[in-house]
């Protein structure tokens, strides 16, 4: 056994109270500590994941400085084989700050970096103690250097060592004092090293002139902010309950004036949310910001602003709500700045002097970030170009954040540049595959094509032909996670069969494919593209489960009660299968109503007609049986009172050249529900066979309860036609509800049940070691364990059930599958949580930029499609919020200008018009008021109005609503009512598929199975377990996209 050496450390310490304290603790050295390099020669045990390679030309050891400030550069993936030291990340994790340590952190754990971390302060040889009065810098720089000297000597000499640092000093001291060790700043290092890496060279000048902006301010006197609190401080107040933390929340609609900070408070009775308003109060910190708020005198509390403000427009209203809680900004708990998409200001050359200075104020794309100040040479280059840049700080002396330019996207206005600025901002990776990750893929070509493996066939139930297996898709889809099959046992049951593609196959644990689609976590959905979570050689080829070629499957089979389809018997497990048909969703509908569609199956091409015949008569009871089962299973989820959310979508229809044909409401049919009932079953079956199996490391999705305050809405826009909601229970809101109805507008009672998806949390991933078990519960779908299965192609969680699934039923070693532990499982739940987020979010800016081009090249005053009805679903007091149906979109509708002036459409048949007046606000109504009329426009109220583009150059176009007539337009006869019990797609270009090919939520909710404190928590939430059914209740409730923002806008 290795001997330690035994040396004492002296820390000192200043109290609170100014006192010098003296710390004396143990330190134990060794002389076995890893070089974790693929060079050594000493036989090093390598106990990191990753390790320096052997083929490149040298290694990088960034000093502690070098690593906190230009961690930028770092990050880079063209920069490999550096080596991190652990004094430098000590440095970095305490000067700055948890989430820049995380970054350096996750740039050793990616192993596609081939980065790693030496323990020098444990190495006997490497190890320097403090010389008595040396400064604290130069010691810091001395331990890096004897480090990079001894490592180099380690290796003995194989590869040279380049020691980064911005210190002039250090490097005319210690720049040719050792032979194989260089001593460079960054700047000669990139020059010599990375002359065309253009993105490194400009993030440095750009990091270079924040840092010394950031210097220069240190200097001054004047403080526009108030200073943070010492953290301790800080913690103190919190657990008292003086402070509040929480993430801050910044309206983009009144970013300058409006923030919010929720608090987690039980009682009902309170308000939740603290405003912060006014950038004084909220004191630098940046919208998701993690912040501690104290609260101001209630004599200073105010209202939220309800005027509407356009955008782009400085004009703030000056009518607010009740007041309510406010607070400041007294300390940050966590900062959580990321990329920002920004454009020059149209005065650039008034901003530079005419060019004589290189600092300017960029506008972000986001409304709710303010402008950050950045330093840059190419300004008249990038004018006209959408540029990234990260904030650096923000010093108490400066009215804005300082930051550095990181990369340019392209041209303003074009639509990849416009995609891209999407992307970046939801902080989504699309790049292409690297190439090492390439080279993990099998090959499947024409002259190669790959093959089953004969000894992993003979591990798995072949069900190539014993089952009838087939997929039902949409239009155009291909990558096809999930096939199904039916038939009916010699016993008399009827068999259920879900097969998903075993992705777990080709993608290895921490593979390179592995790492890649953990770091993207899902396909991602755009109206004119996707952007793949795996190569398309496994998503569209070896993975997808096309008709007539063989493919791997796991698969959960169930036995069925042949009357009532209560499950007998569940068998889990790898499969072989074939799938006999790729049908449509249309060619599936089309065969279970018993039209023609021969010419809708491709498989069936060239067959006789008596063939052709006898196979569609097999497949219609296959479709017809699939069916009948899910209504079943739907039938019991309705008398257990289970939730289904629904979704009225647009579907951007596009021509060969991808431009944009028309908007279209997309059609519904039963077959999306019952693909819908098929992929919830085996997601339920799953999640309860992992968590039996793993009972504190099963990746499940919990959805919480929703709490009684988020109905308020409800409750005003249901007394609005004298309506009373009640919301103590389930049952009592689906009477309420089932009572508010509209003879004359079927609108409003949709209207009504599209509010309640306020009160609905959103679904997270989470582990099971991480919450109590009866909070495992996912209550849309009132089932005691959920979680995904059926889409490993496109949703990384997937891949992680398969592995913990196969673990369970073929009982291998969770070792050897890497499955992560309870405190990993959490921390990557986290991180699908939030790309899941981005990816919807991205989703939903995708269709606003392809609405706004829709309309931006059509005249609004002659395009019939540009004039619309609209329905007033809430009232501001300058304005309406509206929604338009034709489309599925909403937006504000103005009826007083900023100069003062209303909108008159007092005078049937003529154009409105902006005269002098005033505006009546009143619960339920808005009166304009002239010096000739009055007119009065009441919620739910239909009148028409023109649809047109709202260009600005320096974020996203927006849709303007102006009022053409105060009477309802026209009946356009193409929407019609939809059948709103089914499942509605999403944008087939935007979304694919939706979760689970499903936005509905059921099943019945059972009191035995979510726990023992579930009736608690129904009473605490005010939900009970009677039999009522909140599908029926809420089953438009997406329908008309009227789904606030949770932004608090």
């Amino acid at each position: 056994m290795m001997d330690l050496l035994k040396i004492d450390k002296i820390r000192q310490y200043k109290t609170r109270q100014g006192f010098v304290k003296r710390i004396v603790q143990e330190h134990y050295l060794r002389e076995d500590v890893p070089c974790n390099s693929e060079l050594c020669l000493a036989g090093c045990r390598q106990t990191a994941n990753c390790v320096v390679p052997a083929d490149v030309t040298h290694y990088l050891l960034p000093d502690c400085q070098t690593a906190s400030d230009y961690l930028d550069i770092l990050e880079l993936p063209e920069l490999i084989g550096i080596v991190f030291l652990q004094t430098v990340l000590h440095h970095v994790r305490h000067s700055s700050g948890k989430r820049s340590y995380q970054r350096l952190y996750n740039k050793v754990k990616d192993m596609r970096s081939r980065c790693t971390v030496f323990a020098n302060e444990f190495c006997h040889y490497a190890y320097c103690s403090r010389e008595p009065g040396e400064d604290h810098v130069q010691w810091q720089f001395r331990v890096v250097y004897e480090s990079a000297v001894w490592y180099y000597n380690h290796l003995a000499g194989q590869k040279p060592i380049v020691l980064l640092t911005e210190n002039e000093k250090v490097i005319e001291e210690y720049g040719s004092k050792t032979a194989g060790v260089y001593v460079l700043s960054i700047g000669n290092y990139l020059n010599m090293f990375w002359p065309d890496l253009n993105q490194a060279l400009d993030i440095y000048e750009s990091l270079k002139a924040s840092l010394a902006e950031v210097e220069s301010q240190s200097k001054g006197s004047s403080k526009e902010y108030t200073e943070y609190l010492p953290m301790d401080v800080l913690s103190a107040g919190i657990k008292s309950g003086r402070y509040i933390d929480g993430a801050i929340r910044v309206n983009r609609h009144h970013a300058q004036e409006e923030a919010f900070v929720s608090r987690n408070i039980r009682s009902s009775d309170q308000k939740s949310d603290v405003l912060i308003a006014g950038r004084k109060n909220r004191n630098r910190a940046v919208d998701g910001d993690i912040v501690v708020v104290e609260l101001l005198p209630q004599a200073e509390w105010t209202g939220r602003i309800i005027s509407l403000k356009a955008a782009g427009s400085d004009d703030v209203g000056s009518e607010k709500s009740e007041s309510m809680p406010c607070g400041r900004v007294v300390g940050i708990l966590q900062r959580n700045w990321r990329d920002y998409v920004v454009s020059l200001p149209d005065d650039l050359e008034q901003q530079t002097g005419g060019g004589q200075s290189d600092k300017i104020l960029v506008i972000p794309w986001d409304y709710s970030i303010p402008k950050i100040r950045i330093s840059t040479r190419h300004a008249l280059q990038l004018k006209d170009q959408r540029i990234v840049v990260r904030i650096d700080s923000w010093e108490t002396d400066s009215m804005f954040p300082n930051g550095h330019f990181v990369r340019s996207l392209g041209t303003i206005g074009d639509l990849e540049t416009e995609i891209a600025a999407v992307l970046v901002e939801k902080n989504l990776s699309v790049g292409p595959f690297s190439e090492g990750l390439l080279k993990e893929m099998p090959e499947n070509t024409e002259q190669n094509p790959w093959v089953m493996d004969e000894d992993e066939v003979k591990k798995r139930r072949d069900l190539r032909r014993s089952h009838l297996i087939f997929s039902i898709d949409p239009k155009g889809c291909e990558d096809v996670d999930d096939t199904l099959s039916v038939r009916k046992l010699k016993n008399g049951r009827i068999e259920l069969g879900v097969h998903i593609a075993d992705v777990t196959y080709f993608v290895k644990p921490d593979s390179l494919t592995d790492l890649e689609a953990r770091s993207r976590s899902t396909t991602v959905y755009l109206a004119d593209r996707r952007y793949d979570m795996l190569p398309e050689i496994l998503s569209a080829q070896l993975c997808s489960l096309i008709g007539g070629v063989d493919r791997y499957a796991v698969s959960v089979i169930w036995q069925l009660d042949p009357n009532t389809y209560e499950v007998i018997k569940v068998w889990y497990g790898r499969t072989v299968i074939r799938s006999a048909y790729k049908m449509f969703y249309e060619a599936a509908q089309s065969l279970h109503d018993g039209k023609q569609v021969k010419d809708d199956i491709p498989e069936l091409d060239g067959l006789d007609a008596a063939t052709v015949d006898k196979k569609l008569v097999e497949l219609k009871w296959c479709v017809d049986k699939l069916m009948d089962i899910a209504r079943h299973l739907k039938a019991r989820r309705v008398v257990g009172g289970a939730v289904q959310l629904e979704g009225e979508e647009v579907k951007v229809e596009l021509n060969e050249e991808q431009e944009i044909e028309d908007l279209v409401p997309k059609q519904t049919m039963e077959i999306h529900e019952t693909i819908a009932e098929c992929m919830i079953f085996a997601n339920h079956w799953v999640a309860k066979k992992i968590a039996e199996a793993f009972s504190t490391s099963a990746l499940l999705r919990h959805h919480p309860l929703p709490r009684q305050d988020q109905f308020q809405e409800l409750l005003y826009c249901a007394k609005a036609k004298g309506y009373r909601i009640d919301t103590s229970s389930n049952k009592a809101l689906a009477d309420s509800l089932d009572k508010c109805v509209d003879s004359n507008d079927p609108l409003y009672n949709r209207i009504l049940r599209s509010l309640a998806t306020k009160a609905m949390s959103n679904a997270l991933y989470f582990s099971t070691g991480s919450l109590p078990r009866d909070q495992f519960f996912h209550y849309g779908l009132a089932l005691d364990r959920y979680t995904h299965f059926t889409s490993p192609i496109r949703r990384y969680a997937d891949v992680i059930v398969h592995r913990q699934l196969l673990a369970a039923v073929e009982e291998e070693d969770s070792n050897n599958l890497h499955l992560p532990s309870n405190k990993d499982l959490q921390q990557l739940s986290g991180h699908i949580n939030t790309k899941h987020r981005a990816s919807q979010n991205a989703q939903r800016d995708s269709q606003v930029l392809f609405q706004a081009m829709y309309f931006r090249d059509r005249d609004s005053t002659t395009d019939e499609r540009c004039i619309v009805d609209a329905v007033v679903h809430n009232l501001r007091a300058n304005g309406l919020l509206v929604f338009i149906p034709r489309y599925g979109i909403k937006g504000a509708l103005y009826l007083k200008d900023k100069e003062g002036l209303v909108c008159d459409a007092s005078s049937p048949g003529k154009t409105p018009t902006w005269v002098p007046g005033t505006l009546e606000w009143s619960e339920f109504s808005i009166t304009v008021s002239t010096s000739t009329s009055k007119t009065t426009f009441k919620l739910f109220d239909h009148f028409t109005v023109r649809l047109s583009v709202q260009q600005a150059r320096s974020h996203a176009s927006s849709l303007r609503f102006d009022l053409v007539a105060n009477q309802p337009h026209k009946k356009d006869e193409s929407i019609g009512v939809q059948n709103t019990s089914l499942k509605t797609d999403i944008i087939q270009e935007v979304l694919g598929e939706s979760e689970d090919k499903t936005s509905t939520a059921s099943i019945y909710d059972n009191q035995d199975i979510l726990g023992a404190d579930f009736p608690e928590l129904k009473k605490q939430y005010g939900q009970t377990n009677e039999s009522v059914s909140l599908y029926h209740l809420l089953q438009h409730l997406q329908e008309m996209g009227l789904e606030e923002s949770a932004d608090g806008s």
